[in-house]
């Protein structure tokens, strides 16, 4: 099997208690890390390789962010999904190759701009053409932004996902979603769904996500910023031994 093959059959999961979890990796010596400690798969957050890059969120330039990527794909055997925000401008043919050329075997798309929404039936155009572009050969994650920069109304997220999966992506994110809607909007959305994970211990386990309607968990730049706070303690801890 292919590694995009070996990342779609990940997402056909077990049992609803048993959702797929993808670490977010911000750079080579992450994303081993993760896979030592046994994750199938990798999501890399584009916050994350942002702060890693020494950019802020959203102003990584497409070379260095391709070029991220594509160090991480190198590092790892496993399957490698990019988020590469909302596709830089590039046109879908470009996207899907600078994509291919990085290692990336799927690819992360906000339906947002500047903290604002984009029109959903452009943006399903769009999507459209990024699947026709990329055949069978990436893994589409589209994100749907309505509980981040929307009214959170769970109806609107179902429709804009609705439109998206007409588009032919294959798996929908609506990030942000409180918990208590999962269950809603895994009844209204086809296919795969994407939830954002905690890492503080007071929401919902990776298992009790699934339940509620999670096929997959990603952290967004959780696990970057978790890992600097640990290095912080380190770094004051090296002064203590001055």
């Amino acid at each position: 099997m292919s590694k995009v093959d070996v990342f779609r059959a990940l997402h056909r999961r077990p049992a609803p208690d048993d959702p797929l979890v993808l670490p977010g990796p911000w750079d080579a010596v992450s994303a081993r890390v993760f896979v030592e400690a046994g994750f199938p798969a990798l999501a890399t957050p584009s916050a994350g390789i942002a702060a890693a890059l020494g950019h802020e969120d959203g102003s990584t330039p497409a070379d260095e962010m391709f070029a991220a990527v594509a160090r991480i794909a190198r590092a790892v055997d496993v399957p490698v999904s990019a988020d590469v925000e909302g596709g830089y401008g590039l046109a879908p043919e470009e996207l899907v190759e600078r994509l291919l050329e990085a290692g990336a075997v799927g690819c992360n798309l906000e339906d947002s701009n500047g903290g604002v929404l984009k029109d959903p039936h452009e943006h399903a155009e769009w999507l459209a053409e990024v699947r026709h572009a990329a055949g069978d050969r990436l893994f589409v994650n589209a994100r749907v932004d309505t509980f981040c920069h929307g009214d959170g109304n769970p109806e609107r997220a179902i429709e804009r996902a609705a439109l998206y999966v007409a588009a032919g992506v294959d798996c929908i994110y609506p990030i942000g979603a409180p918990a208590d809607v999962l269950p809603l909007l895994r009844s209204g959305i086809q296919g795969p769904v994407n939830v954002h994970g905690t890492l503080d211990g007071k929401g919902p386990s990776t298992a009790e996500l699934g339940e509620l309607g999670a096929t997959r968990i990603t952290f967004g730049p959780g696990l970057q910023r978790w890992a600097a706070l640990v290095l912080q303690g380190m770094a004051e801890q090296l002064n203590k031994l001055k």
